[in-house]
């Protein structure tokens, strides 16, 4: 086994896959249909069946139309793989040349013909677009983000570093209230208030102009 093969075999894979969807999203077997129901249809009128020494000509007066007829299911069958918008005009146009080549084109090309082009027209009228995924709903008790319905989601780091606001979990202290100014509390002097030297008993205070001598009394 050589060494290519994992690649070429994941290569079809991916190929196969990009089939499957572009053949999801347009009425791929309808357009088959119609176009091989073209083919029996534009052929017998102008195919020999030789049998043994006997030559047996299915060429009829109307071999144009048969051609006609075919070659425009052929057209019809790609246009609805191409141009999925005209499904329900080209279904329709068909399904009538479908009856029309019965008489014209050899029972419709042995009934082959016929049956092909009815069936694919009755398809490209039926068929309709998919409709887009829709997303799924969250399970019974779980939040769309995976946790227990009604519960409150955990603060983030941004949130606990809120100015002004205690963090997640923490009791709020009260609020600092800042000392009284001008020097009184309750209306008393307050103490970090008071003037320089008011308690010094010893009358050294320059406070007295005395420059730390006592006072000649």
């Amino acid at each position: 086994m050589s060494a290519e093969t994992p690649a070429a075999a994941g290569q079809f894979t991916r190929r196969r896959l990009q089939f499957r969807a572009w053949r999801g999203a347009r009425p791929f077997w309808a357009g088959l249909f119609v176009a091989l129901g073209g083919l029996p249809i534009a052929y017998f009128p102008y195919a020999n069946l030789q049998i043994g020494h006997l030559t047996l000509a299915m060429s009829t007066t109307a071999g144009a139309g048969s051609l006609i007829i075919g070659v425009l299911l052929v057209v019809l069958g790609v246009s609805l793989w191409f141009q999925k918008h005209v499904r329900v005009f080209a279904g329709v146009a068909a399904i009538l040349l479908a009856l029309v080549s019965i008489p014209v084109s050899n029972l419709g090309g042995f009934l082959i013909g016929f049956l092909l082009a009815l069936v694919g027209g009755a398809m490209a009228v039926s068929w309709v677009p998919g409709e887009p995924p829709r997303a799924e709903p969250p399970p019974e008790g779980k939040a769309t983000d995976g946790a227990p319905e009604g519960a409150v989601p955990a603060a983030s780091a941004d949130d606990a570093a809120f100015p002004g606001f205690p963090a997640p979990g923490t009791q709020a202290s009260g609020p600092a209230v800042p000392g009284p100014r001008g020097g009184m509390d309750d209306g008393e002097p307050s103490q970090a208030f008071t003037a320089p030297g008011a308690h010094d008993l010893s009358g050294t205070s320059p406070a007295n102009g005395a420059n730390g001598r006592h006072s000649a009394g």
